[in-house]
């Protein structure tokens, strides 16, 4: 079964809608992440293509992620709860919770702004070059299994 497309109004509007129910007390229903950090984690992820913020992989690294890793971010099979987190992902420091909520909406409203298109063809940080369903795959899987996380 196809995921919503996190490129379309529709798909990014229910998104942030449930962005929006969260509160800075909001608990996880698994997980070690307080809500602020994982919404801080949720970032890492526009960060990595939108920004020149965190170093490339190494070849080495690289070829071992689109070998084995990339199938399973950019599938749409759900993760698993309690996955293990790659280290540039792990967040572990006090977050802002408005901070971060608000970084999010405005990454995923980029995203859907650009459009599929746009990605479509282009390159990610980590597994090499990605059509627009894997693109939205790896947006979209990922915000909803921490959103489930934390009951929204």
């Amino acid at each position: 079964m196809a995921l919503p497309n996190i490129f379309t109004k529709k798909a990014a509007d229910e998104i942030v809608a449930r962005i929006n129910q969260l509160t800075p007390s909001t608990a996880a229903q698994w997980g070690k992440m307080n809500v602020a950090q994982m919404l801080a984690h949720c970032n890492v992820t526009y960060e990595m293509s939108f920004e020149d913020k965190h170093p490339k992989p190494s070849g080495i690294m690289r070829f071992i992620l689109k070998a084995f890793v990339k199938k399973s971010v950019t599938n749409e099979v759900p993760y698993p709860r309690n996955s293990r987190t790659a280290p540039q992902f792990i967040v572990t420091d006090a977050k802002e919770f408005e901070r971060e909520k608000q970084r999010l909406i405005a990454y995923i409203g980029k995203a859907q702004q650009l459009g599929e298109a746009h990605f479509d063809g282009r390159e990610s940080h980590s597994f090499g070059v990605l059509n627009k369903t894997e693109w939205n795959n790896m947006f979209y899987k990922h915000l909803d299994h921490h959103l489930t996380q934390f009951g929204v």
